[in-house]
């Protein structure tokens, strides 16, 4: 995604892709892809990031600027004439534009940008394709999250800076932790310190396979492989024999101011594979291999070890890039190479350190006989993250709100949330008590737990993971009244160990929210001969006291490298968490 300028934000809009998603990806350089760079302790400690640039002219514009019409062809671009006019005539020349007279033909294509606005499910269903395919690690998801943000009008703030002077009611705000975390929120512009917060939280990290810090590993048979470590539940079998890329982000110096920052890399052409062995050897390849020994990702072929035994080859050859105990000396040479050249960094001593990812680089797509169906990979969770985010986007202005909403995004989910970065940390709750403290009048005891308490009373949690929809190979294995259907809406989760944290007053809630938004809920519960899967749903709501229910996307073959879910999906999660955020207050008003 191309750099954005600052703006505010249309009442409604939708988020289409930069380019057809089920295009091959090809190679690009960081300065050609617009794939930004941060310095991840400035982020922390204050930036300019906040600052509004040149706004744009119109809802129409904003919209064009925010779904990087520019890079796709003009015949994708319809358009109607009534938004044309709206908009530049360097945004409208890059349309294709249809007047009073081919009503005919715009009855057939629908104008993209009257689509987005209305909120049409099957309009958000490319935009959501071209943000799975252009965003694969956390890091990439964030900055994504973070422009968007900004277009939107959204004021960054900055961990170790004093809220107090720079919140306001009617004001958006958003703020992240390790570049892996993110809380967006906007305040009602009727909003009084003790009042509820409408939360969604979500999860953005996916299973992966992380590159060790020592990545470099001797030559084998001819061969040159990369050391990897599975993230959470990765490397299983659906891993074998797929196009892997790389990306994440890259410390870097430079040598001549002596600053520090961290840079995003996304090598997303096939460089590693995981390859089978074939059956005639005798050995299975069903069940689980040994990640250590037979998962060992091959990126290369040694070109100057192709004679000689096998333990002649069993050597690094291509030599280090830079002294031993460097870390540029305990990566593959090659690999260090190519990021740098990425990067644009002239020496290779100033990569410093970096976390590095494999990814499954097949684009995500639709599929089935009239498209209905999305593959992708890390569907688990960044599609109802991603929902959440733009349903945040898109609620109506709350200048007579008297609530916040917000939209919470979490690292390390998978893995068990107890990070700085993950649910489990004093993130969120920190968040929701610094915006009470610094909406907070300036008198002595006007902020305590007092008025934290009636926030937490009076607030709301969605845990928004993905949840299971009916397999029609495996219909057995799931409860009748129980199995989610893809293209029908978003599944409340139960679980009656406390896994999830649904109970008979918040399903209730939720179902008060779907009718006031016009989505149909759906009911997910595992058969007691199964095991329940988890969420961050507990953690957040014990740790503030909020109410809470677990709600979310159904899909198919979760924790593959590929999953699949509903093509109306994406769209129709944004309408349900919009109907949530922009409901929530009155739906708390009709209980005693």
């Amino acid at each position: 995604m191309a750099k954005i300028t600052s703006t505010k934000l249309p009442i409604h809009y939708g988020l289409p892709p930069s380019k057809q998603a089920n295009e091959p990806p090809q190679a690009r350089s960081t300065a050609s892809s617009g794939i930004s760079c941060h310095d991840e302790v400035a982020s922390e400690q204050g930036s300019d990031a906040s600052q509004p640039s040149q706004a744009l002219r119109s809802i129409e514009s904003q919209c064009f600027a925010i779904t990087d019409m520019s890079q796709r062809p003009a015949a994708k671009n319809t358009i109607c004439a009534d938004c044309a006019y709206r908009m530049s005539l360097d945004e409208v020349k890059q349309c294709r534009v249809f007047f009073g007279g081919e009503k005919a033909v715009m009855d057939s294509q629908e104008c993209v940008i009257c689509s987005w606005k209305t909120g049409n499910p099957a309009a958000f269903t490319w935009p959501y394709l071209n943000f799975m395919t252009e965003n694969p690690t956390i890091f990439h998801a964030v900055d994504y999250f973070k422009q968007i943000l900004r277009v939107a009008g959204f004021e960054e703030l900055t961990a170790r800076e004093d809220w107090s002077a720079r919140l306001r009611p009617g004001g958006k705000y958003y703020v992240t932790r390790n570049g892996s975390t993110l809380a967006a929120f906007t305040i009602g512009g009727a909003y009084r310190p003790g009042n509820g917060v409408a939360i969604v939280a979500g999860h953005i990290d996916a299973l992966t396979a992380k590159l060790k810090p020592v990545s470099n590993k001797p030559d084998r048979a001819g061969y040159v492989q990369l050391g990897v470590a599975p993230y959470a539940g990765a490397l299983n079998e659906t891993w074998w024999d797929r196009d892997l890329g790389i990306g994440g982000r890259v410390v870097v110096r430079d040598p001549e101011t002596g600053w520090t920052t961290t840079r995003l890399v996304k090598l997303d052409w096939p460089i590693a594979k995981i390859p089978t062995l074939a059956p005639h050897f005798g050995v299975s390849m069903t069940g689980q291999g040994n990640k250590e020994t037979q998962l060992v990702p091959v990126i290369g072929l040694d070109s100057g070890s192709k004679t000689g035994s096998m333990a002649e080859q069993a050597r690094t050859v291509e030599p280090a890039l830079g002294p031993a105990g460097s870390f540029i000396a305990s990566q593959p040479p090659k690999l260090v190479k190519l990021i740098a050249a990425e990067l644009g960094v002239k020496s290779y001593a100033s990569i410093v350190n970096w976390e590095l990812e494999l990814f499954d680089t097949q684009p995500a797509t639709v599929f089935g006989l009239d498209k209905e169906m999305i593959s992708a990979g890390r569907i688990d969770d960044k599609i109802c993250s991603w929902a959440a985010l733009v349903a945040l986007l898109r609620a109506r202005d709350n200048d007579s709100s008297g609530v916040v909403r917000l939209v919470a995004l979490f690292d390390d989910e998978e893995i068990g949330s107890l990070l700085r970065q993950g649910a489990k940390s004093n993130f969120l709750p920190l968040t929701v008590e610094r915006i009470v403290e610094a909406l907070s009048p300036p008198i002595v005891g006007s902020f305590g737990p007092g008025v934290i308490g009636r926030t937490y009373a009076s607030s709301f949690l969605i845990s928004s993971d993905v949840t299971h929809a009916i397999h029609p190979n495996f219909v057995a294995n799931y409860l009748d009244d129980h199995a989610p259907k893809l293209n029908v809406g978003v599944a409340i989760t139960h679980d009656s160990n406390g896994h999830m944290t649904t109970d008979s007053v918040s399903t209730a809630q939720l179902q008060r929210v779907a009718e006031l938004s016009g989505s149909t809920l759906q009911r997910f519960m595992i058969r007691n001969d199964s095991r329940s899967g988890g969420t961050i749903g507990p953690s957040l709501s014990s740790a503030m006291g909020v109410k809470s229910a677990d709600a979310g996307i159904p899909q198919l073959s979760m924790h593959s490298i590929r999953a699949s879910t509903g093509a109306l999906d994406p769209g129709l999660g944004v309408r349900f968490f919009q109907g949530f955020l922009e409901n929530w207050e009155t739906v708390d008003a009709e209980w005693q």
